[in-house]
């Protein structure tokens, strides 16, 4: 599992967003839980979280919705797990100055470097491009 279902959430609705940023169009909450059957009221927190990060802006009534406040280039997946996830880390036990744990500490923390830079390196813009070269349809060849 690469990202929670929190961020995994967060990141499609964006997606969406970012597809009519140029638009100015907005997006609302049940158009975007519908689309991708996500529950209504999770995607709320999330894109709650999403506005009180700064990524968001809402306006409510029967044509408002959500908008990004930033160009879809300008926002990593890495700023927007931060935003959702927080520092979510669960403290572990055991005796931590081992030579086990500290090997495996060790490759944790490559992990998590090689895993930083892929996400600060992936823009909303990215993901938006990868998700429209898998909407082409593919072509049938006959014989």
């Amino acid at each position: 599992m690469v990202f929670s279902a929190k961020t995994e959430y967060g990141l499609v609705a964006l997606i969406d967003l970012a597809a009519v940023y140029a638009t100015g169009e907005r997006q609302q909450t049940g158009e975007i839980s519908r689309r991708h059957g996500m529950p209504e009221r999770y995607l709320e927190q999330m894109l709650t979280s999403l506005r009180k990060g700064g990524f968001l802006i809402s306006v409510r009534g029967p044509k408002g919705g959500h908008q990004l406040t930033r160009s879809p280039e300008l926002i990593t997946v890495s700023e927007v797990e931060d935003c959702l996830e927080g520092d979510a880390r669960a403290e572990r036990q055991g005796d931590r100055s081992n030579a086990e744990f500290r090997v495996l500490d060790g490759l944790a923390q490559r992990a998590h470097q090689a895993r930083t830079a892929v996400l600060k390196g992936t823009t909303l813009a990215h993901l938006l491009l990868e998700r429209d070269s898998l909407r082409q349809p593919t072509p049938m060849f006959y014989i």
